[in-house]
Formats: structure tokens, sequence, C-alpha cells
């Protein structure tokens, strides 16, 4: 695994204890339109998610738990289904190797310079992909577009690294608004939430 696959070392350095934020802690409210949805905002972006959809602060973001089975709810932990969103101070000036790096989306966000567990199996390995899948642009909101990367991984034994299942991670970054959105779940419906947000 590259040094420069290993991007943000700072969320192993300044993980938080993550609770479920309330709702006026996440900016997280009761959607008139439906019992069903709320409204979640962070950064001046707002958008619809539901109500099942679990959120925690955890440091200078969120993590958004959709699955009933996140028992540890914070960034690239394993067997929590959900996504994550980033503030500036979570990907910005990260110390790593003596400098320090600003995630730009030219690589994929990865937190650990080390072997990290696959974000489905604990057991296995998670090897990130040092290519990425495709480029391009996604509307978040009326007058916001985010660069849109997406980048193939895998999951690997420890002993024989032999790969177990292909997977990829989605990435929406809007970096005059200072958000990033990184989802390896291929959580239904995301694309869709993020296209409708909302701007304050």
């Amino acid at each position: 695994m590259k040094k420069r696959s290993s991007v943000l070392a700072v969320l192993a350095a300044g993980a938080v204890l993550a609770v479920p934020v309330s709702a006026s802690a996440a900016s997280a409210s009761s959607d008139s339109s439906t019992s069903r949805a709320r409204t979640l905002s962070f950064r001046g972006m707002n958008f619809h998610i539901p109500a099942d959809w679990r959120v925690y602060r955890h440091g200078d973001g969120l993590v958004v738990a959709t699955g009933a089975s996140c028992k540890k709810p914070e960034p690239f932990a394993p067997n929590c289904e959900g996504f994550w969103i980033f503030g500036p101070k979570a990907y910005t000036n990260v110390p790593v190797g003596g400098g320090s790096i600003t995630y730009t989306g030219k690589y994929q966000f990865h937190p650990f310079s080390g072997v990290m567990p696959c974000p489905f199996n604990s057991k296995l390995s998670w090897y990130p992909g040092e290519k990425a899948s495709f480029r391009g642009l996604r509307q978040v909101g009326s007058g916001h577009k985010a660069q849109y990367t997406t980048w193939p991984n895998r999951c690997v034994t420890n002993g024989s690294g032999r790969t177990t299942s292909k997977w990829t991670q989605r990435e929406w970054f809007l970096p005059t608004s200072k958000i990033l959105v990184v989802d390896v779940w291929n959580t239904y419906g995301l694309s869709g939430v993020l296209k409708h947000a909302t701007w304050n």
C-alpha cells in the first residue's frame, strides 16, 4: 500500500468518541412534508434523509449510519453501514511523513498508512485502488457541483492476499463549500439525496 494512498491519517490521531447527535447539534429536524424523513444540515448544505438513518458527530464531520448493525459509528469502522461527511479540518493540512497533505481528489480518501480492515469484514484487509475508475461532476443542489470520483477497492485475506471481494468507493468533493462525502457501501438513494440538496 503506497504512502500516497494513505491520505488523512488525522482521522486516526484525532478520533473522537462518537455519540448520536441530537436534532439541534446535528441540525437535523423533522421534515414538515413527511414524518418519514428529516433534514440534515452541514456547512450550509441541507438534504432530506430517511428517519431511520442515524447521525453521529465525529470531529469535523458526521457519520450517517444507514444500517442497523453499526456498533462503532466512526469513519472507516468495519461493519458500520453508512457514509461520511467531512469538513475542512478533516482533510486539510494532515500530518503525513513529516509534512502535510490536503485532500484534492487526486488520490483516494484513505486515512491510514498501515493495513486496515475491510469495511464489510473485519477479518479481511482493505486494499485500496491506485487509479480512479471514473472522474466527473455531479450536481449537489442548485448552483453546486461536486468533483465526483469512484475508486476500485478489494478485500483480501491477511495471509495469502487473496481477493475475496471487490467494491467501489464513491467521493463527492465540493472544494468551495469545503465538504467531502465518502461512501463505501453504495448507499441506496445517496446520489439522489445529494442531487436534491438545498443551500443556505
